[in-house]
């Protein structure tokens, strides 16, 4: 994978010098994908953004968002709110999984709808598509076979998702559109341990790790302040005890399944990027109303790599050297999520921060919720 130059927007269009710039609302701006949509935006000279953190307003409620598109009234919606996790969250919780995803996405769809908003962009994830879909994976695979059963529940959620805006627009005309992204990764991710995507886990563990085997107890417990409790097979992989807060011994990291499936993985920059190009298409381009039945449109890099592989640049960007051992006992999960991204690249959008600059990117940001 090549660096394609700095991070951020690789499109400058900006609303500064309108007279009447888009009032524009990013549900989920404190997500991962949500704050760095915030982020793009303002890059662009938008600053009528309107957000609301999840004290202030719960999606799942219906009358509150009822009432908070009736009061707002916005031009635009980013509907990036969502309930996310890993393989582990997603096996453990498949209920709140899926009733949390369903209840999002239907009350912000039909409050925009009521409430006027003519264009709305729905962020949803590559698990809508088949386990065994043919590689890579485009749109049209959706709903053609089987889905991996580890996450099932919020693949079901995501797929309701991009048929409410279909029909929305089939029914009422709207422009609202849905993207799917690969894998994320970036500034703002979750390192929760058990929770977490496969990308941030790993970083996390090869830096714990990194500090059991240099001795440094007191930045194990200043990462357990930051980022979450360490669980107790997390604290014996690594070879530290909490309870007599010592180093007993040379630990290393342990990862889930065989090291074997491929996945793909982009830039959250990248996916803010994706998202405002794509709500930005005319309709006609986009065929929003025209292929109300292809509404939805692949965002990935292009290129993949084996869990391992990804296990070995982690590493090195971290600067761990120690031992790295895979559980065959716990599941893999999809053998290959290759996204076909053709589409969105023949209209003109194609991603541009390299794995290696991007991992990097994340560990700095990383590092930095330490400081």
């Amino acid at each position: 994978m090549t660096a394609k130059g700095r991070l951020g927007s690789q499109y400058e269009a900006s609303w500064a010098t309108m007279n009447n710039p888009p009032k524009i609302y990013v549900a989920g701006h404190r997500g991962m994908v949500g704050a760095a949509i915030v982020r793009a935006l303002k890059s662009r000279g938008q600053l009528n953004i309107i957000t609301r953190t999840h004290a202030e307003l719960d999606l799942v409620d219906q009358s509150a968002v009822s009432s908070f598109f009736a009061q707002e009234r916005p031009d635009q919606v980013y509907l990036a709110a969502a309930k996310v996790g890993g393989i582990h969250a997603n096996n453990t919780y498949p209920a709140d999984f899926i009733y949390q995803n369903l209840m999002i996405e239907a009350n912000v769809v039909h409050a925009a709808h009521v409430n006027g908003v003519e264009k709305l962009l729905f962020l949803g994830s590559s698990c809508i598509y088949p386990k065994a879909a043919p590689q890579p994976m485009g749109e049209e695979a959706l709903l053609t076979g089987t889905l991996e059963p580890t996450n099932e529940p919020y693949a079901i959620a995501k797929i309701a998702g991009i048929k409410l805006c279909e029909s929305y627009n089939r029914q009422y005309g709207r422009d609202y559109r849905s993207v799917m992204p690969t894998n994320l990764y970036g500034p703002g991710d979750s390192y929760h341990l058990e929770n977490s995507h496969v990308l941030p886990a790993m970083i996390r563990k090869f830096y714990l790790a990194k500090l059991a085997q240099g001795d440094n107890v007191a930045a194990i417990e200043a990462d357990q302040a930051r980022y979450g409790a360490i669980p107790a097979d997390i604290c014996q992989m690594i070879g530290f005890d909490p309870v007599s807060r010592k180093v007993t011994k040379r630990g290393s990291v342990t990862l889930w399944g065989t090291g074997t499936p491929f996945r793909e993985f982009l830039h959250v920059d990248d996916m803010a990027d994706a998202s405002i190009f794509v709500m930005d298409l005319d309709a006609q381009t986009h065929g929003a109303n025209t292929r109300a039945m292809l509404g939805h449109v692949n965002v990935g890099f292009g290129s993949d790599l084996t869990i391992k592989e990804l296990s070995e640049r982690v590493a090195q960007v971290v600067g761990y050297e120690g031992e790295v051992t895979f559980d065959t006992g716990k599941p893999d999960g999809t053998p290959k999520k290759l996204m076909d991204s053709r589409r969105i690249e023949s209209l003109g959008w194609k991603a541009r921060i390299d794995l290696d600059t991007g991992l990097r990117h994340a560990y700095a940001d990383y590092l930095q919720g330490l400081l």
